[in-house]
């Protein structure tokens, strides 16, 4: 599992994260939410080994991430972005197969092997039209589909997701949560996303984690966290929720 131990760590000196004690279970689909400034990327950047902690500890299947080697680590972390912004631009096909970089050794070219992985998640995100496409041309929706499978073929245990729904339309949401959990159920990946939805996050997460000002406020089932006193708790204000009847979870009522 990936777990950190009192971590308190941050960018100049001061800590965003304040001892934060957290695991996250080989298998689970979590969602953590938080105001903004609360820590969320941080914690993600922090799990990936961008930053190094300050105090305390950050380990993936028991071993320290600050003493392991980083090509390991690509091999159990697949990260998506908000939003890459790239200096050159790329195809969609060449996108996904950088996936593939973490099993590649000193001056080896992709295999064929390489290539047919690639061929197999574009068709099975429906990406195979898109593959000659450059990411230029591409929607805010396609794109995140494209690092999705970037991801998926890197083969890792957990995939990492940055809001990476903050700048979709609510069905291009849709689309990318239900993905997102139909890759988490058939083929096993443990999902972490940071979001601003609660909703959403109610309703397709197993577990809520909610971060306020870099400290863990509260975590468990949507069923258990999605209350107005935990809420208000989080975002300073009272939202009132109900069960949502499709998903049988609580979700915010909006006046």
């Amino acid at each position: 599992m990936i777990e950190t131990k009192n971590l308190s760590c941050g960018y100049t000196g001061e800590p965003i994260l304040k001892g934060v004690s957290l695991q996250i279970a080989p298998g689970e689909f979590c969602a953590l939410l938080g105001p903004n400034g609360a820590g969320k990327s941080t914690l993600l950047y922090a799990l990936m080994g961008y930053l190094k902690a300050d105090r305390g500890e950050v380990s993936i299947f028991g071993k320290d991430i600050a003493h392991i080697k980083k090509n390991y680590l690509a091999r159990q972390l697949a990260f998506v972005p908000q939003e890459s912004v790239q200096e050159f631009d790329h195809k969609v096909s060449e996108t996904v197969l950088m996936g593939r970089y973490p099993y590649l050794g000193l001056w080896q070219a992709h295999s064929a092997e390489d290539r047919h992985a690639v061929d197999e998640v574009l068709e099975q995100l429906k990406l195979e039209d898109l593959k000659d496409r450059w990411l230029s041309e591409l929607s805010g929706g396609e794109k995140q589909r494209v690092y999705i499978a970037r991801a998926l073929v890197q083969n890792t245990p957990y995939i990492l997701l940055d809001e990476s729904l903050s700048q979709l339309d609510i069905n291009h949401q849709l689309e990318i949560m239900s993905l997102l959990k139909d890759i988490h159920s058939k083929h096993g990946k443990t999902v972490l996303i940071v979001s601003h939805n609660l909703n959403l996050a109610a309703n397709y997460a197993d577990r809520l984690i909610f971060l306020k000002a870099g400290e863990l406020l509260a975590e468990g089932k949507p069923e258990t966290l999605m209350q107005t006193d935990i809420l208000q708790q989080l975002f300073g204000i009272r939202l009132k929720t109900a069960l949502n009847p499709n998903s049988g979870r609580p979700n915010i009522i909006y006046p």
